[in-house]
């Protein structure tokens, strides 16, 4: 078995701890117990201890929604029905472990973990944007990255929250979300079309 493979199995024997111990050495180290390892095994997967069992669960749940993401067939949808389907699917991996979500939040918010979070919020965003088939590499590639960033993090705050049946006030919260952000370019589009209609073009190409 990978490291990769073996910090994954300790992450999943953690998480029935999280919800009482939080993400900690604690919870961490009667995961390693549970799987008969040594503290110096343990330590050697997670050398920095919660930090690292949060970064190995989050890179879990991006890896199991981009295998389920692409069991789907994207070409039949749009582009804001690939982010929403992106989302909900990333949330339907956490939805067992929900608390343990709420503390890995709770933890990241603390001042020494405040890069952290922004990091694995990245790779999450950057996962579903290329499983939506988002193959930028100019300008836009950031910007739909930073723009992904804000609905998920808003939805996800909204999950934790949400007792609807199937979650449908989260996949309504998120639809609306997204058609705000679509709006963004068609407003740009305007505001530029405006701008070449009234400033002639000498002064627009001046300076």
């Amino acid at each position: 078995m990978d490291d990769r493979a073996l910090r994954d199995k300790v992450v999943l024997a953690m998480l029935p701890d999280v919800p009482f111990e939080g993400w900690s050495r604690r919870a961490l180290a009667h995961a390693a117990r549970r799987l008969d390892l040594t503290e110096a095994e343990s330590a050697s997967l997670f050398p920095r201890g919660a930090r690292d069992a949060i970064a190995a669960f989050s890179d879990w749940a991006d890896h199991k929604t981009e295998l389920a993401l692409a069991r789907e067939n994207f070409a039949r949808l749009k582009l804001r029905e690939r982010i929403a389907l992106g989302v909900r699917t990333r949330l339907a991996v956490l939805e067992p472990h929900r608390e343990a979500v709420r503390r890995m939040l709770a933890f990241l918010a603390l001042p020494a973990n405040l890069l952290l979070g922004p990091r694995l919020l990245y790779r999450t965003v950057d996962m579903l944007w290329h499983a939506a088939g988002d193959r930028a590499s100019d300008f836009s590639f950031y910007t739909k990255r930073g723009l992904l960033a804000g609905i998920y993090a808003a939805t996800t705050l909204y999950w934790l929250d949400d007792k609807s049946p199937d979650h449908a006030a989260t996949a309504e919260f998120l639809d609306r979300r997204i058609a705000t952000v679509m709006q963004i370019p068609k407003l740009r589009a305007r505001a530029a079309e405006s701008f070449r209609a009234f400033v002639p073009a000498r002064f627009r190409n001046a300076g």
